[in-house]
């Protein structure tokens, strides 16, 4: 269910049914009511595509996330003309809009370094007892992730502040060249008011400024649309004192208080970062020999400010973590807005200092930029070592063989996520470099460290070449060894050499999902030690490569100016495409939706760690799901099957984890292409390991998975001992057939992650979970249905039994 357009999720399907509230009401009587609750993958599908009906009605929700009905069965309890229904009603939960929705949604390609930092939290290992260890996990991801907000501001000051406003508009030469930075150059402008450094500085501090706002606003504005959902309240169950999974807490989806606290602490982080880079230069002009004593001081007194306000954004950010055992509601208003205001009047202060007249002062050479870049790398390589070390030590408490690499995934992403911030940095800093002087004629260009990280890229593409090498031998030899499972797998079929060799190339290339942890192990480890070479030997030559290795053997000089050479060209090269897709995103509907498959993946999670981070759509998901399935089986004492489809099989765990005891008892799970244990089992053990997935199968009335060998994302659930039997259905094949028969006349496609209600089994398990479900005479049900906590009323009809139409095929 990953084709289809979410733009058909609008007011305009909310059209009249045939029935109506006057029809008769359906007798009560043996079987009582039953709900499909169908909820869709990633990349999102149409309500008329999951009700196989063109005429659906929106019967709850908005325009961002609605449950939909067939027009027939909108008013399902009164019945037809009388007659009973038979099965169940089947009912579409569209959320795609929460992730692909209008073009502003582009810019949150700008956050993907926070996002991967975000998922680091998430992926920490399975740990009981503890309670410390884990605390000091998350507060060393919310670090990492509170520098590389620190490095995403400084280089836009790298580019403004330095390039432009410092490095071009004080040379002749280059102001020349681009007039537009003419009112700011000394001779061009024959000594005018904004020539001076300190004032060119002060203006330029405009564009870091506006991408910190730019960051708070998008923050703040999908806060409000998504962390201050209401979750459904219910008393704390065995999840809230350390139960196998905390999504079953009452305030795991509810991250309202922290993401306000992060989200100031970083405004503040960022404004900082701009008063920093605005003052230095002055600061170290009025503190040279026979320098202005009160400006000196003045300088002096802002830097201890600084430092003073840097020191309380990094207490807020390490003072507490999550609130999940219950709804908090609070919010630090004291944090949340006196430190941004703060931080703010401390760069207007250093912009009035900053632009004060300082005769006889030039600019000359670069801003001190490789001090704070290094100081930054260093903090991100000395966090992501300590927080390998924490991972390790939770991962030798509870083992878990599934884990990826061993309980060290988190650390991986979150060194991948600061490589991501790097490249970003340093790519729009060499671009600009280019584009202002490639020459390097007339200006030094970016940090020295900025080049040496550019030059290690070709050496990192070599060694990914290198893998995917691996990889693609893997696959030839799995692509081999298949041809016998698929001779085996269709024993009574003329062997096709062609369809033989198709089907077995898509189960290999398939099974390549699970080689995906060696891969991010290795590009991570490269990446550090890398990065720390580029660190070491920026910091002891003060060179660019090529220039360090003057005088160094041929092949190695060589080598470091073709290295040095191509990283600039890749690393300008990847900025302009980033730029270039994410303004197709803006105008392209099709490539929003692109963005928005990935988005499904990352942002499944809370906004733990950063708050810049795209918001997390299950906050607003998994409650609607939850407070459906809750109010539906308390109005109806009916029983209800809750279907997901690839992702929507991850947001339905999550809702049924959310359901008081006695609902989810009432509750079938049947979840087909699920990455439940195949990709969140096991990059986030915490959470979805087998200790969780064995109390969800506990929990509901029953669990049937389906997945198929063809499908890279979906896979079993590998419970242990007979509980695996129970869930997990044998493979699924794929295709259908092998060749032509009398009901397949034509070549049956090979499905792989789509279309599994194609299959005749689907159809069977549905109705064996249906027969389990099937409930006793419900109780009289209650004139009107009772409103849930929080004035979020429900849909008052009761639907009555009706089988679903089978699929084709079935």
């Amino acid at each position: 269910m990953s084709r289809g357009k979410c733009e058909s999720v609008e007011r305009a399907q909310e059209e009249a049914s045939n029935g109506g509230p006057d029809g008769p009401a359906t007798r009560r009587g043996e079987g009582g009511p039953a709900l499909e609750l169908l909820v869709h993958g990633v990349g999102g599908t149409t309500p008329q595509e999951m009700l196989n009906d063109p005429r659906t009605v929106r019967i709850t929700g908005d325009h961002t996330a609605a449950v939909f009905r067939r027009a027939d069965d909108v008013h399902a309890e009164h019945g037809s003309g009388g007659r009973r229904r038979e099965g169940p009603v089947p009912e579409a939960y569209v959320w795609c809009n929460l992730t692909s929705g209008n073009g502003t949604r582009a810019l949150w390609l700008l956050l993907l370094p926070f996002m991967v930092v975000n998922l680091a939290h998430w992926m920490r290992p399975a740990a009981h007892g503890r309670r410390r260890t884990v605390r000091l996990y998350g507060l060393l991801v919310r670090l990492a992730a509170l520098t590389l907000t620190v490095l995403l501001v400084a280089a836009a000051c790298e580019v403004a502040l330095d390039l432009a406003a410092w490095q071009c508009a004080g040379t002749a030469a280059c102001a020349d060249r681009h007039s537009w930075l003419g009112f700011l150059s000394p001779t061009v402008s024959d000594g005018g008011w904004w020539s001076a450094p300190g004032r060119r500085l002060a203006l330029a501090a405009a564009a870091p400024t506006a991408l910190t706002v730019l960051l708070w606003y998008l923050s703040r504005r999908t806060w409000s649309d998504y962390e201050s959902q209401q979750p459904i309240e219910s008393a704390p169950g065995p999840e809230a004192d350390g139960g196998p999974t905390a999504l079953g807490r009452p305030g795991f989806w509810y991250g309202r208080r922290l993401v306000a606290r992060l989200r100031a602490a970083h405004t503040a982080a960022g404004l900082i970062t701009v008063a920093a880079a605005v003052g230095s230069a002055a600061a170290r002009h009025d503190r040279r020999p026979g320098g202005p004593a009160v400006l000196g001081t003045l300088g002096l007194l802002l830097e201890a400010s600084l430092a003073l306000c840097a020191v309380a954004v990094v207490w807020v950010v390490c003072r507490r973590g999550r609130s999940e055992r219950r709804l908090d509601r609070k919010l630090d208003e004291g944090f949340v807005r006196r430190l941004p205001l703060a931080a703010l009047a401390l760069l207007a202060l250093t912009v009035v200092y900053a632009g004060w007249e300082r005769p006889g002062w030039t600019s000359e050479g670069r801003l001190p930029g490789d001090t704070t870049f290094g100081g930054i790398a260093l903090v991100q390589g000395l966090l992501v070592i300590v927080l390998g070390i924490v991972a390790h030590a939770l991962h030798r408490t509870d083992p878990d063989r599934r884990a990826v690499l061993r309980g060290l995934g988190g650390p991986a992403v979150a060194m991948l996520a600061c490589a991501l911030g790097g490249v970003m940095s340093g790519g729009v800093s060499q671009r600009v470099s280019d584009w202002l002087d490639g020459t390097r004629a007339s200006i030094e260009g970016p940090p020295v460290l900025l080049t040496w990280q550019a030059s290690v890229i070709p050496p990192l593409l070599v060694v990914l070449l290198g893998l995917f090498g691996w990889l693609a031998h893997r696959a030839w030899r799995l692509a081999r060894a298949e041809r016998t499972a698929v001779a085996l797998d269709y024993p009574d079929e003329h062997q096709d050499r062609a369809r033989t060799r198709r089907i077995a190339n898509t189960r290999a290339m398939a099974s390549l999902t699970d080689r995906g942890p060696r891969v991010v192990a290795v590009t991570s480890g490269i990446t550090l030690l890398l990065g720390a070479g580029a660190l070491v030997g920026a910091l002891a030559t003060d060179e660019t490569p090529g220039e360090a290795a003057q005088g160094a053997h041929p092949v190695v000089h060589g080598a470091a100016e073709t290295s040095q050479a191509l990283g600039s060209w890749l690393i300008g090269l990847g900025f302009v495409l980033f730029v270039t897709w994410g303004r197709r995103a803006y105008k392209d509907p099709a490539a929003r939706r692109t963005i928005g498959i990935l988005w499904d993946v990352g942002t499944f999670w809370p906004r733990a760690s950063h708050p810049f981070a795209p918001p997390c759509y299950a906050e607003r998901a998994v409650p609607d799901l939850t407070w459906r399935m809750a109010t539906w089986t308390r109005v109806t004492g009916g029983r209800l099957v809750i279907s997901g489809h690839s992702q929507g099989s991850v947001l339905a765990a999550a809702a049924a984890w959310q359901l008081a005891p006695s609902a989810r008892k009432r509750v079938a799970l049947l979840t087909y292409g699920s990455p439940l244990e195949r990709l969140y089992g096991r990059w986030f053990p915490a959470h979805f390991g087998p200790a969780a997935l064995g109390s969800l199968h506990r929990d509901v009335d029953c669990w049937r998975n389906l997945y198929r060998l063809t499908d890279p994302i979906g896979g079993p659930m590998r419970l242990p001992g007979d509980r695996g039997t129970q869930v997990d259905h044998a493979p699924l094949m794929d295709p259908l057939a092998y060749g032509r028969t009398d009901l397949l006349p034509l070549p049956a496609p090979i499905l792989g992650h789509s279309d599994y209600q194609a299959d005749p089994v689907f159809a069977e398990e549905r109705r064996a979970l249906l027969a389990r479900l099937r409930p006793e005479a419900p109780s009289e049900l209650p004139a009107t249905p009772a409103e849930p906590a929080g004035g979020r009323s429900e849909h008052p009809e009761v639907p009555s039994p009706r089988r679903r139409p089978e699929p084709p095929g079935a």
